[in-house]
């Protein structure tokens, strides 16, 4: 019924741990730049990738995808690692184009209460802490590959088991 971890009960808490950090952060930095969406689009402005006409929509789009995504990872939901890695890639490729034009801009990461934008305008770090991220990422498909695990899908999630929700990884045989 479960993937077999008993032989890694170690990396089978790590694959939980990294699905509920990678969720939180992806909530909270979502919904901190929903909260002030006008703040966030100036931040997208300042890297200058965005036609102006565009901004608004995408300070409006990329935080909900990051909320839905990081809640869709907690109670781990088909496609949402998928997209938490796309936005990362996203991410890391506009931090580095950022650092390789020398902008000093805030990284926009956590909306406009990043500490990171009253410390130092520094991409850097924000650079660091994606890739970090994205190693999480690289674990947690490993992981997936290595179990076999198969994340659920929202239909069989509101089908019945939506008052049953487990942490616990399902295997590809498990019958629905």
């Amino acid at each position: 019924m479960y993937a077999d971890t008993h032989s890694m009960p170690v990396l089978a808490w790590m694959y939980r741990f990294f699905r509920w950090i990678l969720g939180c952060i992806f909530i909270y930095s979502g919904t901190t730049k929903l909260l002030a969406p006008k703040t966030f689009a100036v931040l997208i402005e300042a890297y200058g990738l965005v036609p102006d006409g565009l901004i608004m929509p995408v300070a409006m789009i990329l935080p909900v995808m990051e909320v839905v995504a990081g809640a869709g990872l907690m109670v781990d939901i088909r496609g949402s690692l998928t997209v938490i890695a796309g936005l990362l890639v996203l991410f890391i490729t506009i931090l580095g184009y950022g650092i390789l034009m020398g902008l000093d801009v805030d990284c926009g990461c956590f909306g406009p209460e990043d500490p990171e934008a009253e410390a130092f305008h520094g991409l850097r770090a924000a650079l660091y802490r994606d890739m970090l991220m994205m190693a999480a990422v690289g674990f947690l498909y490993g992981w997936r590959r290595y179990c076999d695990v198969r994340p659920r899908t929202i239909r069989r999630l509101v089908n019945g088991r939506f008052a049953k929700i487990n942490i616990m990884p399902t295997l590809k045989n498990e019958e629905s």
